[in-house]
């Protein structure tokens, strides 16, 4: 088992950094949030006082961090501490183009580096079943590969640096819009008459079946358990869909991309994070259709 450091330990690191522990991996962690590094010990992680010092000795470096300035200061701190072949696995979801700008960085200074952002959730972060979306050089995915696969489920190679970016926010920008898809059918099937069982049960096997509609149902009572079920606790935080359709709207422009459902998604999660319900599930969108 190889030394592994892990930076940033929120609510998606701290399972992620857990799995590498309880693969065997010497884990060697630090957060800003002491509450955070408590419970990566609990989990088997050694505390590091500071970025720096987890990279030490580390034959992989794990990043997991909330937006690109903050995994452009880290690298700009750790990548003169970290060991020689280390490879530089960035998990956070961050702009096409930070995520090149570090790889590049770290290339040049002798390192090997992927952008890999997931998909899942909490729940998969806790139980390792995350997926991976992997951009970088072949040899470094196949360095990268053992470590994420400690932690998830399916680990996919989209392409070279940023490609597992792009990978990540055009999958998010489908699952935005056809969330509020899936809400605008039910709520017509309500005023129509419909029972939203029976609707659930016709559209579930019919064309108009999503992972929106049949893994994650956003009215209560139907399908399987989700958020909608818990008044849209948990989950995926509205705002971070936000995050992420910001992050597509971006690349949209700056890839000169038509994308009308997608900045149609992006300006509804505007307004329910604008009215302070940011923290309830993106499926909670519902509630912003409603009359």
């Amino acid at each position: 088992m190889a030394r592994v450091a892990f930076i940033g330990l929120g609510n998606m690191g701290g399972g992620m950094a857990a799995n590498l522990a309880k693969a065997g991996h010497d884990v060697r962690a630090f957060d800003l949030s002491e509450d955070a590094l408590a419970r990566a010990e609990g989990a088997g992680c050694l505390r590091s006082a500071d970025a720096v010092s987890a990279v030490e000795g580390a034959e992989a470096v794990v990043t997991m961090l909330p937006a690109g300035t903050h995994v452009e200061q880290v690298y700009a701190s750790m990548l003169p501490a970290c060991a020689p072949g280390a490879v530089l696995i960035d998990c956070s979801t961050i702009d096409v183009a930070t995520a090149k700008r570090v790889a590049q960085q770290a290339i040049g200074a002798g390192f090997m580096a992927v952008d890999a952002p997931v998909s899942g959730g909490i729940a998969a972060a806790a139980a390792g079943t995350l997926t991976f979306m992997v951009g970088g050089p072949e040899d470094a995915f196949a360095r990268a590969e053992s470590y994420l696969s400690a932690m998830g489920k399916a680990v996919i190679r989209a392409g070279q640096s940023g490609a597992g970016q792009a990978a990540k926010i055009c999958n998010n920008m489908i699952l935005g819009a056809t969330m509020v898809a899936t809400c605008e059918a039910f709520l017509l099937a309500e005023k129509l008459g419909l029972d939203a069982q029976a609707f659930y049960d016709i559209a579930s096997v019919s064309s108009g079946q999503s992972w929106s509609m049949t893994s994650y149902c956003p009215v209560p009572d139907v399908g399987p358990d989700t958020p909608a079920d818990r008044d849209y606790e948990g989950g995926f935080a509205a705002a971070l869909m936000l995050k992420d359709l910001r992050l597509a709207m971006q690349a949209a422009s700056d890839a000169r991309a038509q994308t009308p459902m997608g900045a149609k998604a992006a300006g509804l999660y505007e307004t329910m994070v604008a009215q302070g319900e940011g923290a309830k599930d993106f499926s909670g969108i519902i509630n912003q259709l409603k009359p």
